[in-house]
């Protein structure tokens, strides 16, 4: 039977709060995204109410927010049900930044030729708030892979991916991100924190981080970093899958340093662009 894994999406609670004092801030627009981000996969219509719960937002607030997005074309009301759900306008935008995503096409074929080797997943990805998400994928043939795709969420404390993305971090921003992570979760972060140090230590001896087990309990994974030429941002690649196909000893001396030298083929290729 194929593994299916549903990426978290993330949360109101979750996300950096910006600066109260900022007066460049613009509130409204704040709010209007975070309705947006209140649609999951598994929830695609949601009321008002609904809305207000996961955003914290006032109801009356909500429901002026939401008429806006639906005459903008960001959300579709469905009247018999008094529901909403993301329209087709959102997907423009996604859309938009993947095609300008120029490292998504150099990288494609060497993805691929690795799941294939690896009998494993691979993808691409950047960090949003807390979490990841994938710009990328490239699974084998094999019905035994991770059934995630472009645009699935991944927290960024428990995956080879979003520790590979804050090990590359400046310490500074590194620590407000982890600052965050602690008041998100103060009951887990000790364990994660923990996690997480242990998998930086290992990117700065070997080059990539390790996941085992620490997101989905049968689920093991390495992570490396990769810095965009341009310098316009750090995305992440992971080769992950079953732990049964995937032990410790196969990521460590075979999938790792395969998923390192993918980072540099495609920063290469990068460069002669």
């Amino acid at each position: 039977m194929p593994i299916q894994r549903v990426a978290r999406k993330p949360g109101r609670e979750t996300a950096p709060d910006p600066e109260k004092q900022d007066r460049k801030f613009v509130t409204a627009l704040a709010r209007g995204l975070e309705i947006l981000h209140a649609f999951t996969p598994s929830d695609h219509l949601l009321g008002n109410q609904e809305i207000a719960e996961r955003t914290g937002l006032p109801k009356p607030t909500v429901s002026r927010l939401t008429y806006t997005l639906t005459r903008l074309g960001y959300l579709d009301h469905a009247a018999r049900l008094g529901k909403y759900q993301l329209a087709t306008g959102v997907l423009a935008l996604g859309y938009s930044v993947l095609s300008g995503m120029g490292i998504r096409r150099l990288a494609r074929p060497f993805m691929q030729e690795l799941a294939e080797q690896a009998n494993a997943s691979v993808s691409l990805g950047s960090r949003h708030r807390l979490d990841v998400v994938y710009v990328e994928h490239a699974r084998p043939t094999t019905p035994l892979t991770l059934r995630l795709d472009v645009g699935s969420w991944i927290p960024i404390a428990t995956t080879a991916m979003g520790r590979a993305l804050l090990a590359a971090m400046p310490e500074s921003e590194r620590r407000n991100v982890l600052g965050h992570l602690a008041r998100s979760d103060p009951r887990h972060w000790p364990q994660r924190r923990a996690g997480v140090e242990r998998a930086i230590e290992h990117h700065h001896a070997h080059g990539f981080t390790l996941s085992l087990g620490e997101w989905q309990p049968d689920i093991h994974a390495v992570g490396v970093p990769i810095a965009l030429p341009d310098g316009s941002g750090v995305l992440a690649f992971n080769c992950g899958g079953p732990a049964f196909l995937l032990p410790r000893d196969r990521l460590v001396e075979e999938l790792g340093p395969r998923l390192v030298l993918l980072m540099r083929n495609v920063e290469a290729a990068l460069m002669r662009r």
